[in-house]
Formats: C-alpha cells, structure tokens, sequence
C-alpha cells in the first residue's frame, strides 16, 4: 500500500468493527459456505490490482453469480461467470477487508489482507479467557487497531456477536449455529494504518471454545507433530522382499538397503512412535521405480528412494504389498495416527511404459536458446528436468494433467491414507494443482485429504500455491535456512530469524500449518554441518561420498536440541526427519539417508533424543502452543523469545546461542501475569532454551 493510502487512511480511520446487518446470535445458514467447506484462506493482496479466482477459496462452489466488496472496485474477467475476477484498490481501501461471494442462495466471504512491510507497527491481539461456559471469549489487543473482521466459518459476524469493553479490548459470542457442528472456528482480524496485524484462530466444539488439548480429534491438524520416513532405510520387516542391484557401478550407499512397509508396522507395535510422542507418519514414495539402472544416456550413479516414478499405480514390490499396506493404515489409524504419501507428479522415469507410450509428453529437453534444460530451477521453473533419466511432464496440457490428477486421487480412493506430501509443487503448474484437490474433493468425499507442498523460494512464491482451493500448506524452508545461518556462521543473528519468522507468519497467518523441519532427505544434516564436519561452501552430497561425516564439535547437538524447541514452538507443523530425533550426522543425499536408528550411539544423542520427548509432549498437550496467538519478546544476535497465548494461558520460550547465560525481564503483553506480577524473569544457559509456562 503506498505512502498517500497510508496517510490517508491515518486520517479516516477510527477504531471500528467492520460488521454486517443481523439481530440474533444465529447466522443465515448457508450450508456450502459455512457447514461443508473449510474456512477460506484469506487473499494476500500486493498491489493496485489483483486477480482473484474464487474457486482458489471456495473450490466446491458450481457457479460464481456476484462477486462484491465495499472497499475494491470488482471488474469480471468473464460475462459467462464471476469465478474470475480483477480487485482494484482505491484510496481508501483498508489494509483487511473482504470480498462477498455469492452462489444461488449462498454466500460467504473471503478475507483480503494488504501485505505488511517488514518493521511495520501493525496491531498484535490475543484471546485472554473464555466465559459463559465456553460460548463466549475476550480478546485483547495492542498498538492501535483501527478495526477488526470477526468471522465464523466463512460468515463475517454481525456487530451483535461483540460487546465492545474498553480500549482494545472486546468479547466475541460464538453463534448458535456452531452448536451443530463438531468442528468449525472463529477467526479475528486486524489491521492499522500501517498493515494488517495479527489474526485469531479459535476452534469451537458443538459451540464452545475448546479449551483443552485432550479435546481434539487426530484429524485436528494445528496438533499433528509429523515424522519423517523413508521407507528402504527405516527398518527391514521382511527379508523376503529384499532386492540389491549387486552392480559395481552402484554403491552400496545408494543401493537398496532392505527397509519396508512392514517394518514401519513393526516398529509402531513396539511403540516407537509413542515413545518419541508423533503423532502423523510422512512415508517415502512407494509408487513402482525401475529395476535397472541403465537408461539411454548413462548408468544412474544411485538408486533415489522411490522418487524415480515408473508406475504411477502399483506399489514397488521391494516396499511391500498392497495387502500390507492397508495393514499398515489400519494400525496407524487404530493407534490414533496420522499417515500421509509422499507422491511424484512431476517426472517420470524414461523405462516408463506411460512415457514410452506417450513421448510427446515430456517438456522440452533443450531451452529456445539451445541449453540442455536441466536443473534451471527458477529459470524454467515448470519444464526444466531434474536429470536426464527422469523427464519433466508438460502438466500444463489438459491431455497430461487429466490422467496424472486421476492418478494421484486413485491413492486416496484406494487406500485410506490421510493426505499427501507433494515433491517439487513450484515445478508443476496451478491447473494441475486447482484440478487435483476439486477430483480430490469430489471422490473422496468422506475425508478431507491433507496437501503440504514442497517449494524452495520466496513466501510469495510459496504461498501462491497455498490456498484452499490448492493445497493447505507448504514446508518453511526459509525459517530453517535462517536458522542454520544464525547457528553456524559468525555473522548470523537471531535477529534475522525474528524477521524471517515475522514474514512467515504475515504471508500465511499466525495460525498456519506450515511444516517447520529439523531436516529432510534432499539436505545435508544439520548436526554436521554446525558440527563442523561439513566445510561452508563445499559440495555437501560429495563430501558424504567421499569421507565420513560425524559431528566434530559436540555443541551441536544442544544447537540441534534448540532447533527441536523452536520448531515444536512456533505456529504450524513440526517436522522430524528420521534420525534427527537423535543427531544422527551425514552429508547430502544419500549420506543423509544412512539405516535408521533406535539407540543412541552417545550421552549427547541421548539428551537429544530425551529433550525432543519432552517437547514433543509439551506441544501435544498445551493449547497455548497448538492454537496460540504469537507475540515477540526480544530479538538480537544470540538471544530470541516469544509467546503464545490462548484464553489468557500462555508459554514463553527463549533461545540463547551464545556462550554465556542470559537473564532477562520481560513485561507481559496484554496484561497478562505470572505469578501475580507483570513481569517474568528468564534465565537461559549456554547454546540452550528455556520454556515458561504460565500454569
């Protein structure tokens, strides 16, 4: 927004509820909108103009009859259907409004949210109890709010839902409605002159706030706590399937190392899982990947763990059988789990009978200016290939994404996994994307199937592809990357990763489900590389081929113990990559795919290992750290704290990567107290975190 709407605006707006006409504390039903769809992610706006497709929010809708808004001039792309709109920002826009949508007798909004300079002074809030027995709760906010949406489900409340206190201070009463319906939330906005500030999420069971961690249902994903697996390197369950190239151009790190599906069964019976406190398994593909090696251009140097798709509709026999699968879901689901599928849309394998058969398929194997389109990854971000042995698929074409999305929905429908981890998300077009959750939405009608993406880029590349209609989240590369910088170089400062999670939480909502990981299998890992195996600037996945990689300076483990409680701490998914629940060290890939461990090799991988339990259940277990609002403490080279708050419970966390303790005194937001005091004092040890509940 520019520097004239600013001051404008500074003029114009008083401290008000955005509000619509209603007289009860029961809302106009309006089935599509409010019972049977999710609520929809609000729309980041950028600039003067923007594009809006309303089945990115709304993606069960038939047909789009008017597209309104009090602060946007609202110009049709098409005269046939309103799906497809252009929003044009006047002076007076505000930094959060809302566009209606309406579809026969339906309707419901969507959210429009201006995106916020970094630094901004925007308005922070947080929920600080509930009353009524749960029917109502107060919100309290800081640094001059100029106004507020309140919305339950897709529904902007009436001005009758709110009781206005004093200044900052407001309570909101959940609607009747909510009383039918097991599941749906109540979500606040806010804003000022400078931005849009933070936002509320309050889940409601049968119209009460929930107030407790034990309430929620596994399919309750603000509380999943994700592992990571690749299937060949877990655990061997039966030996009957094993299969080895027995080639001397393929080494044995990168040969098949016997790990099934069978083996992730056996190790959730003995409880595995339990013990480390997850609660949703993220598999490796298990999709048919080719026997031989050799392709027309060269033999491939390492087997890639089920991402060289051959057969996108039977699962490799070296993993298992369908039979064990379903097993294998079954027991996952029966011990109150989670498990979703890695799943390869982009490339296939040239062996593949579909690309043999369907040659034209590929994109372009060369570039317009003649370059051979290999890993041009932002360049030709949606035709270059990854390697020579697996071509990109052109998914922009209906002929191709058609039986590729049938594909992808064909798992769902066959077996009862919970979603999907999609690879390479910035490499495959949104038709694709937008076609593969509608088929998703309408053959799999009895679940709400899970995507979580994987795209290395910036929050806006990334959130582009995070909408409703699209996917539900993408993993925070960016947050980990800053956190190695600030952990391992001499120049890298919390500070940093205080803005880095700022954008993070301005571009997908302080209450996201983006994936915060310790690691994965594309990187090398991180004990090593603070741990000064690893050299800066060195070829990471040749270093792992030609030397061992341990962990020379044992600090890094306490580091990598900070990055679990950051992780387990901050809004979205924490994800734990097999191994990092100990420290176990590598290179790139696939020296950070070694056998998978249950024991720990040192006292420093047990602390680790004993730290993540703790963390793992205090996340399961505190509603502050599942649904709490976010707020900055303090944030300098070596030192970052923070809060979440939920119905006036909170948790402060404060990291200290320095060599020195730190104590520090910090006032309480929002009124808040411990221990019938303001102020709270922190005390933190060396290259550690202190966590402060205040219960």
């Amino acid at each position: 927004m520019n520097k004239n709407r600013i001051k404008y605006m500074r003029l114009l707006m008083p401290l008000v509820f955005i509000v619509s006409a209603s007289c009860s504390y029961r809302v106009e039903r309006a089935p599509f909108f409010n019972e049977e769809s999710a609520p929809a992610m609000p729309c980041l706006i950028s600039g003067d103009t923007t594009l809006l497709i309303v089945r990115d929010y709304f993606p069960k809708i038939e047909k789009v009859d008017a597209v309104s808004s009090e602060d946007y001039t609202v110009i049709p792309v098409s005269v046939d259907d309103m799906d497809t709109v252009m929003l044009v920002a006047g002076p007076s826009s505000r930094n959060v409004s809302t566009v209606r949508v309406t579809s026969g007798e339906e309707s419901g909004v969507i959210v429009l949210k201006w995106k916020t300079p970094a630094g901004a002074a925007v308005p922070s809030m947080a929920t600080i109890g509930s009353n009524m027995g749960g029917r109502e709760f107060t919100v309290r906010a800081q640094n001059s709010p100029a106004g507020y949406l309140v919305l339950w489900q897709n529904t902007l409340l009436d001005h009758k839902f709110m009781s206005y206190r004093k200044d900052g201070e407001f309570t909101v009463h959940i609607p009747d409605n909510a009383e039918d319906m097991e599941r749906s939330y109540i979500r606040i906005y806010t804003y000022n002159a400078e931005g849009a500030g933070s936002d509320i999420l309050v889940p409601v069971r049968y119209g009460r706030v929930m107030a407790a961690a034990s309430e929620l249902e596994r399919t309750d994903r603000q509380g999943w706590i994700m592992y990571q697996i690749m299937v060949d390197r877990f655990v061997n369950g039966n030996t009957a399937n094993d299969w080895k190239a027995n080639r001397p151009d393929v080494l044995p790190k990168a040969d098949y190392y016997g790990g099934d599906l069978a083996g992730i069964d056996a190790r959730l019976r003995e409880g595995y899982f339990d013990t480390l406190g997850v609660n949703t398994l993220w598999i490796s593909p298990i999709t048919q990947n080719p026997y031989i090696w050799m392709t027309p251009f060269f033999v491939s140097p390492q087997y890639d763990n089920g991402y060289d798709v051959e057969d996108y509709y039977n699962i490799d026999p070296r993993y298992g059988t369908p039979e064990e699968l379903r097993g294998l879901i079954a027991d996952v689901h029966g011990d109150d789990k989670n498990i979703i599928l890695d799943y390869v849309a982009n490339h296939l394998h040239v062996e593949s009978p579909l690309l043999q058969a369907h040659p034209d398929w590929k994109t372009p194997e060369f570039t317009p200016d003649g370059r051979p389109n290999l890993e041009l990854w932002d360049e030709f971000r949606l035709t270059t290939w990854f390697d020579k042995h697996i071509p990109t698929l052109d998914l922009e074409r209906e002929d191709v994404n058609e039986p590729m999305t049938d594909s992808a929905v064909f798992w769902m429908r066959e077996y009862d996994f919970d979603g999907f981890r999609h690879d390479a998300t910035k490499h495959i077009p949104e038709v694709y994307w937008r076609k593969l959750t509608r088929k998703l939405l309408e053959r799999v009608p009895d679940r709400s199937v899970f995507q979580i993406g994987e795209t290395y880029g910036s929050p806006e590349l990334i959130s582009s592809y995070v909408r409703t209609g699209m996917l539900d989240c993408q993993f925070d590369f960016n947050i980990y990357d800053t956190y190695i910088w600030a952990t391992s170089t001499p120049e890298g400062s919390f500070a940093d990763l205080a803005g880095t999670i700022d954008a993070s939480l301005h571009t997908y909502g302080y209450h996201n489900l983006m994936g915060v990981i310790s690691g994965n299998h594309d990187r090398a890992r991180y004990v090593s590389i603070v741990g000064g195996d690893l050299v800066p600037g060195e070829d990471y996945k040749a270093a792992g081929w030609k030397r061992e990689i341990g962990v020379s300076d044992t600090v890094a483990y306490r580091k990598l113990a900070m990055l679990h409680a950051m992780n387990m701490t901050l809004p979205g998914i924490p994800v734990i990559y097999t191994g990092d629940e100990w420290g176990q060290p590598g290179g790139n890939d696939p020296d950070n795919r070694r056998w998978a461990q249950f024991e720990p090799r040192n006292r420093h991988e047990a602390d680790v290992f004993d730290t993540v339990r703790a963390l793992t259940a205090e996340r399961s277990s505190s509603m502050p750290l599942l649904y709490g609002d976010w707020y900055l403490l303090s944030a300098d080279k070596d030192y970052l704290a923070y809060m979440r708050v939920y119905m006036g419970e909170y948790v402060l966390v404060a990291l200290n990567k320095s060599s020195e303790p730190v104590r520090k005194v910090f006032d309480l937001p929002f009124g808040l107290q411990y221990d019938g005091s303001g102020s709270v004092a922190v005390e933190t040890a060396p290259f550690s975190f202190s966590i402060v509940n205040s219960k």
